[in-house]
Order: structure tokens, then C-alpha cells, then sequence
């Protein structure tokens, strides 16, 4: 299988090289450090697996980059590989269309048999995020789209409504339609209270 890795940190990717190269049915094609270097490589090597960071420093992250990725007209699957593991991080990347999600602290055999399932189209998750899942579904709380949660992440950083639409390439009614669901899924009135219901539930990561 053709797989392309998209990290920020050149020892991770040559970490990764290095780790998978030694399997005999995996082949890196391809590898990036940032957003718009991931889209035009993968648009050109046709991986079968994206193994995805989701931070990379400025510009697009790697929830960003799943999204557009998965629009291709032939899309690769995608594999979050990540250090974060919080319910925010999870649900965006999922939303945007990742197939799995690994932290990378996992064990290699665990990774390789996750690229795999991923290759096959099947949902991957480490045994921690799977368990932080179980725990979401148990107590759902507000259900927040990916979409929301990115909102309100940009809520707590302190964007504004011009900010916010042009970080996320929507208009800025939309940021204010995305707002008012917000308000109302989580039973507040102003963006100072959004914020910390947000934080109290875990429901956003604070950078």
C-alpha cells in the first residue's frame, strides 16, 4: 500500500520512514510538513493511506487538510496520527472524514495493523481514544458538530465573527448561525459563558 506522511517535525516523518520501511507491503510515496504542500503531493502521488499530524504550525491543520483531502475525486483514506487526544480533536477529525485515529505513543505493531485496517476502510481507533468515545456516548452532553467545536475554539483564542469566517473559509452569517446552535446546545447567552461550559466539559482544547 502507497502511504504519505504529513508531519510538521522532520524526525518524526523520518522516524516514521524508517519504522515502516521495514514492511514489505508499505511504501512511503510521499511526505509534508505543511497544509498546502500535503494537498499538492497528495494530489500527485495517489496514496492509499494519509498518516496526518493535525498540528502544523501556521496555516491549514490537519482537520483542515482531512476535509479537502477527502473531497478528492478518488480520496485516500486518512489516519490521524497525533500526540492530542481530547474529545475536541476527535470529533473534528472524524467529522472531516478521517478514518481512524492513533496517538503516537502507541506501539509500532499497533500502527501497522491500523494502517492496514485503514487501507481496508476500516474504523481505527487507539484503545484510549476508543475509550474517551465510549465515555462521549455513555454522557453525551451537548452534541456539537466538528464545525461547532471549531467555533468555539476560535471563540476561546479570542476571534471575532470576520476572524472566524476567515480562518474557516465560510461567511460571516454562517459563523453567526454556527453561534446561536452553540448558545443553545450549551444553554448560555454570551460567548464569555460559551466558552466556559466549553472548557468545564472538555469539549475544547485551549492552545
Amino acid at each position: 500500500m502507497r502511504l504519505f506522511l504529513v508531519d510538521d517535525h522532520p524526525v518524526v516523518r523520518a522516524g516514521l520512514v524508517a519504522l515502516l520501511g521495514g514492511e514489505d507491503d508499505m511504501e512511503i510515496v510521499g511526505e509534508a510538513a505543511d497544509g498546502q504542500e500535503a494537498l499538492r503531493g497528495i494530489a500527485s502521488c495517489e496514496p492509499d493511506v494519509v498518516l496526518m499530524d493535525l498540528q502544523l504550525g501556521d496555516g491549514l491543520d490537519g482537520v483542515e487538510i482531512t476535509r479537502r483531502v477527502r473531497r478528492l475525486p478518488a480520496p485516500p483514506q486518512v489516519l490521524v496520527l497525533t500526540t492530542y487526544e481530547t474529545d475536541a480533536d476527535i470529533v473534528r477529525a472524524i467529522d472531516a472524514g478521517a478514518t481512524g485515529y492513533l496517538l503516537k505513543a502507541c506501539p509500532p505493531e499497533e500502527l501497522f495493523q491500523g494502517i492496514r485496517a485503514a487501507a481496508r476502510g476500516e474504523t481505527v481507533l487507539s484503545p484510549r481514544v476508543a475509550t474517551r468515545m465510549m465515555r462521549r456516548m455513555r454522557d453525551p452532553g451537548p452534541a456539537l458538530s466538528g464545525r461547532e467545536v471549531e467555533i468555539l475554539e476560535l471563540l476561546a483564542s479570542g476571534a471575532g465573527n470576520r476572524e472566524m469566517a476567515r480562518r474557516l473559509f465560510i461567511t460571516e452569517a454562517t459563523v453567526k448561525t454556527h453561534l446561536v446552535h452553540i448558545y443553545d446546545k450549551l444553554g448560555v447567552e454570551t460567548r464569555t459563558a460559551a466558552v466556559a461550559v466549553a472548557v468545564e466539559r472538555r469539549l475544547i482544547r485551549l492552545s
